[in-house]
């Protein structure tokens, strides 16, 4: 499985997959056109990339305001004594402002992305959460960067790490 992931993750490939995060409603044509492949090609290509399990899927991306939910808050729930950390997770991602639920290391056990429409709207949403774990909640503010777009540099870098901590190694002996 690793090599087959090595063979659709070459420079064609990193390219493809930078296309689509930029837009994932780019035709097959036009990522044809920009990453040097045929229409087929790419659309066996991105088949093949989702079988794989590289690209697991298609998003918009909402405007929250627009919709009614300007206030965004990350909130951290630290664990109660005895406490399941998968069974908080699982119930907390019930919740529909809930956005993204993640189960995280440290004193804090899960870590929640939550939209709501007022201030009294995340009181109520923070209140429901506090049933799972002692709420921690930091209002956002602003986006100070938007998501990443993850290259082929990412994976580089960590490898270029891991050669500097063997040569560091290899002079220590």
């Amino acid at each position: 499985m690793a090599l087959e992931i090595e063979k659709l993750l070459d420079e064609t490939g990193w390219s493809l997959l930078r296309e689509l995060q930029q837009n994932a409603r780019l035709s097959y044509s036009e990522l044809g056109q920009r990453v040097g492949l045929t229409s087929p090609a790419v659309a066996d290509r991105m088949r093949k990339m989702e079988e794989a399990g590289i690209i697991t899927g298609y998003r918009a991306q909402i405007n929250l305001p627009r919709l009614g939910l300007p206030i965004l808050a990350i909130i951290r729930l630290g664990s109660f004594a005895g406490q399941d950390c998968n069974r908080v997770a699982t119930r907390v991602s019930q919740i529909p402002e809930v956005l993204e639920c993640y189960r995280v290391t440290g004193s804090d056990s899960v870590v929640v992305k939550v939209a709501a429409a007022s201030i009294e709207h995340m009181e109520k949403v923070v209140d429901q959460l506090s049933l799972h774990g002692l709420p921690t909640t930091s209002l956002v503010f602003s986006r100070a960067m938007e998501s990443r777009i993850i290259t082929h540099k990412m994976l580089e870098r960590t490898e270029s790490r891991e050669d500097n901590t063997l040569q560091d190694e290899a002079l220590e002996r």
